[in-house]
C-alpha cells in the first residue's frame, strides 16, 4: 500500500483532506484518527504534525506526503523531494526589523534574527554568505524585537499589518514563496504516479469549467479566439447545417466575461458546467 502523510491540523489540513477526497480517496471521518486504511485504493493515511511530515517522508518511513514548501525546506531532510505544487496554502516569508535600521540582507551580519523556521532561514542566509545568531521561536516572532530577544525577525507575511503593529518594517528580498506541495521519499513507491495524476485532475477541475454553446458555423474561428480551451474545442454538427455545437474547457476565473464575449459574437444557449474530476 502507498503510505501517505497528511497534515492533522493547521492551515493546510482541511484543504489537503478535501483534495484527497475529491481525488477519490477515503480519509478519516473522526478528526482524532491518526491512521486510516483505504483498501479500495490501496493507500494508508497517516495524520501527522505538518512540521514532521518532511522528516517521515525523507527518512523513507512514509512514501509521500502533503506539506508546505516552507516546512520541507525548514526540515532540511536530504531524502525528501518536492514532486508537485498543489495550488493552495500560499505564503511569503520576509525579513523585518526596526524602521531604518536594515535595508538589505547583508545588514543582518552578526545580529540576532528570531524565526519559527530556523532551517529555512539558515539555508537562505548561508547561500548569501551572511552569518547571524538565529533565535528559534515557536510562533509570534513579531514580539521578539520589542522584548529584546532579537534585532530582526523572519516570518510569514500576508499584508504586513501584524509586523507594522509591532513597530517593524519589511526589508530585503523575499526569503521564499511557499505553498502546499506533494513530497516524496528518496525512492518512488508504487502508486505515487496514480496519486499524482489524481491530484493533478483535482487541480484542473478546480481551475476550469466546461462551456457548451451553439453557434453559426461561419463564426467558429471568432469564438475559438475568445475561448481556445486547453487543446482545442470539440465542435459537433447540429440538425441545422448552418449551426454547430461547441464544447470547450475554460478557466473558471473570468468565465462570465467569456460568456459575454461569446454571446456578443453570436453564440446562444451558453451553459457552464462544473468539472468534478479530470485526467489530462
Amino acid at each position: 500500500m502507498l503510505r501517505i502523510a497528511v497534515p492533522n491540523k493547521g492551515s493546510l489540513a482541511d484543504t489537503a483532506s478535501a483534495m484527497l477526497q475529491e481525488a477519490g480517496y477515503t480519509g478519516r471521518r473522526d478528526p482524532k484518527d491518526l491512521h486510516v486504511i483505504d483498501p479500495e485504493n490501496e493507500v494508508e493515511f497517516f495524520y501527522l504534525r505538518p512540521k514532521d511530515i518532511a522528516t517521515y517522508v525523507g527518512s523513507g518511513a512514509l512514501d509521500v506526503g502533503i506539506t508546505g514548501r516552507d516546512l520541507l525546506l525548514d526540515a532540511r531532510m536530504p531524502g525528501a523531494r518536492e514532486i508537485e505544487a498543489l495550488g493552495f496554502g500560499d505564503s511569503t516569508f520576509r525579513f523585518a526589523g526596526p524602521p531604518g535600521r536594515f535595508s538589505d540582507v547583508d545588514d543582518l551580519e552578526g545580529v540576532r534574527v528570531a524565526t519559527a523556521y530556523p532551517g529555512l532561514v539558515d539555508g537562505f542566509l548561508d547561500e548569501r554568505g551572511v552569518a547571524v545568531d538565529l533565535v528559534p521561536l515557536d510562533g509570534a516572532v513579531e514580539s521578539a524585537v520589542r522584548l529584546g530577544v532579537a534585532d530582526a525577525v523572519a516570518d510569514v507575511v500576508s499584508t504586513g499589518t501584524t509586523l507594522r503593529q509591532a513597530g517593524l518594517e519589511i526589508f530585503g528580498p523575499a526569503i521564499l514563496q511557499s505553498e502546499a506541495v506533494l513530497i516524496g521519499a528518496p525512492v518512488e513507491a508504487e502508486g505515487t504516479e496514480t496519486l499524482l495524476r489524481r491530484l493533478r485532475g483535482v487541480m484542473v477541475a478546480r481551475r476550469y469549467v466546461l462551456i457548451d454553446y451553439d453557434l453559426p458555423a461561419q463564426l467558429v474561428d471568432d469564438a475559438v479566439a475568445v475561448a481556445p480551451g486547453i487543446e482545442s474545442p470539440t465542435i459537433s454538427p447540429l440538425r441545422d447545417p448552418e449551426w454547430v455545437a461547441v464544447r470547450v474547457m475554460s478557466p473558471r476565473k473570468g468565465v462570465n466575461q467569456v460568456m459575454d464575449a461569446l454571446y456578443a459574437i453570436g453564440a446562444r444557449a451558453i451553459l457552464v458546467t462544473e468539472i468534478h474530476a479530470a485526467r489530462l
